[in-house]
């Protein structure tokens, strides 16, 4: 005999399984300081691969006036304006980061939490009729 609500169950944790379950687990198996400080290390890799490629940008759109003026401008000055502003960047980009990532990972393991609680009443409501029919 068929048991409606532990068909239901069976289903939505099938759906969980398949869609968002695989990106929890993965998030899940990692410890909440390993996770978020593994991507908050992704992501500044990431801004720092884009600033690099902006300033670059930067100097090249304006290359032939970048280059009459290099000989005026304080080049110390020029590097220590670009590291400043690197560094602003990246406490700003590394805040987000954090943010984002601590959000995902308590998301993750909220919805984790639900899908072991539904296993468990998966296993009871299988008992219970395991019971009634032996």
């Amino acid at each position: 005999m068929l048991n409606e609500e532990r068909i239901k169950l069976m289903t939505k944790m099938a759906c969980y399984e398949a869609d968002e379950g695989r990106k929890n687990v993965a998030i899940g198996s990692y410890f909440r300081g390993d996770y978020i400080g593994l991507q908050v290390i992704k992501s500044i890799i990431s801004a720092t691969i884009a600033y690099v490629i902006i300033f670059v940008m930067y100097i090249f759109y304006d290359f032939e006036v970048f280059m009459a003026d290099i000989y005026k401008m304080d080049l110390l000055q020029f590097a220590k304006s670009a590291i400043i502003n690197y560094l602003i960047f990246m406490a700003i980009y590394a805040a987000f980061s954090y943010g984002v990532f601590t959000y995902r990972y308590t998301k993750a393991k909220k919805s984790l939490k639900t899908y072991y609680n539904n296993l468990k009443k998966l296993a009871y409501l299988y008992d219970r009729e395991t019971k009634k029919q032996g």
